[in-house]
């Protein structure tokens, strides 16, 4: 996306997101009955009557589904909205495969695709990449292995010794740093000469590099984020004056959204996800009878051994965890297929709610490029690789004016 595209398009994405704020702010999890479903009755029905096999078809790509309005509608609005384009590709130098020993497959071919769109512009190429919350390092080797010098910043001791190891195994002029970027001296590690990289960098750790960074006047900053929600403070505090504007007010549950969109999965953490929420909605009814209350609890996260429990147990167990009455007789079968069934109808209501998913998404990436736009950088934002690869796949590309 060009810098001068950036603002219209926030106020653009603002606008719808404010606008329908009442469809995709409630949870289908935690409501048995959603707000809107009274309001759009011929759409309620057709997505609570489909399977969860149908829901989980349709989760990638909810715009494509031939559903009753206002979701064609919305889901155009969405696709519109949400159109990026792929930032410029630049044919990389080959490398040993030595180099992505120790690296997982689909992290490699990550590192690849956003090392291929690192093309800036106006300014002398980097000469000293810094990767920030680096793990073992394997980003800033891949792209400091033709000579450039290399600082990698992580929080973790082992992890740290881990990427000393590789480096020097692999003859990469590397400096491992053991630094929590939170703490204040994590100033002290950026100097004008840096190009910060963070592939994934979670919340508050990616936020925290654009300010250090640009306090410092780095050059460059490529920057991928993931995890909007791990961040300090309970709701989101925009970066941006436009931003900070905004009558749009994020909780974490909201920042969540995002990242529902999952594509990694293996068909056995599929099973036990689904298993685990099947159950929690089984228990969400019986924990309404028990209390007299017609509210969702919230519920702790459970060991996965929890899961091989019987699921009389199960609920017996969470209700005196929760200090809930003794639930006594119950037609478990049924309350168990009841949970299943609430699940593929939580599953297919989700469907519009994640017409959103995008676009707040991007809504939150524009805030940091504008962010950024204020502190004297020229930004680009563009796709690096494709959502099958990761659906956290938006690129923020900074050059200092």
């Amino acid at each position: 996306m060009h810098p001068t595209d950036l603002l219209p398009r926030f106020h653009a994405l603002d606008a719808f997101l404010l606008a329908h704020q009442h469809l995709w702010r409630p949870r289908p999890f935690t409501h048995r009955q959603l707000p809107w479903e009274t309001l759009h009755p011929a759409l309620s029905t057709w997505l609570r009557n489909r399977t969860l096999e149908q829901a989980e078809a349709a989760h990638n790509h909810p715009e494509d589904l031939d559903a009753p309005e206002p979701f064609a509608r919305l889901a155009q609005q969405s696709r519109t909205l949400s159109q990026i384009d792929p930032l410029p590709h630049a044919a990389l130098t080959h490398v040993s495969p030595r180099m992505s020993v120790d690296v997982p497959g689909r992290k490699w071919q990550q590192i690849e695709a956003f090392a291929s769109r690192l093309t800036f512009h106006h300014s002398p190429s980097p000469s000293h990449w810094l990767d920030w919350c680096s793990g073992k390092g394997h980003l800033g080797r891949r792209l400091a292995h033709d000579g450039q010098a290399l600082t990698c910043l992580e929080y973790d001791p082992h992890l740290v010794e881990a990427g000393r190891k590789l480096s020097d195994k692999l003859g990469i002029n590397a400096q491992h740093l053991h630094q929590d970027v939170m703490a204040q001296d994590a100033a002290t590690r950026l100097t004008a000469q840096h190009t910060p990289v963070a592939l994934h960098a979670c919340g508050d750790l990616h936020v925290r590099l654009m300010q250090l960074a640009s306090d410092a006047h780095c050059q460059h900053m490529a920057i991928a984020p993931c995890c909007y929600n791990r961040i300090a403070s309970d709701h989101y505090q925009p970066l941006s004056a436009n931003g900070q504007a905004s009558e749009l007010h994020l909780s974490l549950d909201d920042l969540a959204l995002p990242l529902s969109e999952t594509v990694t999965a293996g068909a056995r953490v599929r099973r036990q996800r689904d298993t685990s929420m099947a159950r929690r909605l089984g228990f969400d009814i019986l924990q309404r009878q028990l209390r007299g209350i017609d509210d969702y609890l919230p519920t702790p996260s459970l060991p996965s051994a929890w899961l091989d429990k019987p699921f009389a147990d199960y609920c017996t167990d969470l209700a005196e965890l929760k200090h809930l009455p003794p639930p006594g007789p119950q037609d478990w079968p049924a309350l168990e297929a009841a949970g299943w069934q609430r699940l593929a109808q939580v599953r297919n209501l989700e469907l519009l709610r994640n017409l959103f998913r995008r676009p707040l998404e991007l809504w939150l990436i524009l805030d940091r490029a504008l962010y950024l736009q204020q502190r004297d950088y020229t930004v680009l934002i563009g796709i690096f690789c494709d959502s099958l690869l990761t659906p956290r796949n938006l690129l923020i590309l900074a050059e200092r004016n």
